[in-house]
């Protein structure tokens, strides 16, 4: 049998309600089902923030890219499909931004994960979040140029938010830690064996 070798993340914090194998499917699972939650309650503020800094704490950065990009695929269908955004050129647009944004939000949190200290605090995970919100909105900033909106982003609305995706990540870590503890999936069994 080959030897572990530990991942380059290994150490660093990361969320762990499954074995390593295990992850991808369920991060994968976890974020889709919270973007369809999210993005038929909240619409235009799904907290893709949130959503990246989980994929990050459980993912090395490659798969968690790819899961924020379904989570963002499950919105943009949820949104033309079920919502009826319009289809023009603005809303596509907006679209892509937004999937531009929450791929950036990943990477940031990836590296703002790397270079915090070891240990599972939610100091680091607030950390995290504020870093990965402040690029997301950088981004949907930087496009109300092309794109115009700059209206959206108000000191309340971007506050509001903000603290949406605060509350979201919470819940998410809390379903990763209610996973770990009733390890539906044999965890503890099988890493005793």
């Amino acid at each position: 049998m080959a030897p572990f070798i530990l991942p380059p993340h290994a150490g660093r914090f990361r969320l762990h309600p499954v074995a390593p194998r295990l992850a991808p499917m369920v991060c994968f699972a976890l974020l889709t089902v919270s973007c369809a939650l999210a993005s038929l309650a909240l619409a235009c503020a799904t907290p893709f923030a949130a959503f990246a800094v989980v994929a990050a704490a459980l993912l090395p950065l490659r798969p968690a890219l790819l899961v924020v990009t379904g989570a963002w695929l499950i919105n943009q269908t949820i949104g033309f499909g079920v919502l009826h955004y319009p289809i023009d050129a603005s809303t596509v647009a907006w679209g892509f931004v937004i999937g531009a944004a929450a791929l950036l939000a990943t990477t940031v949190a990836s590296a703002v994960l790397r270079m915090l200290p070891q240990g599972r605090t939610p100091l680091m995970l607030a950390i995290t979040l504020v870093a990965a919100y402040a690029a997301y909105e950088l981004v949907l900033l930087a496009a109300t140029l092309a794109l115009g909106g700059e209206g959206a982003f108000t000191a309340a609305i971007v506050t509001r938010i903000g603290l949406t995706s605060g509350v979201w990540l919470a819940g998410l870590v809390a379903v990763c830690e209610i996973v770990r503890l009733v390890d539906p999936f044999g965890r503890k069994g099988a890493m005793s064996a």
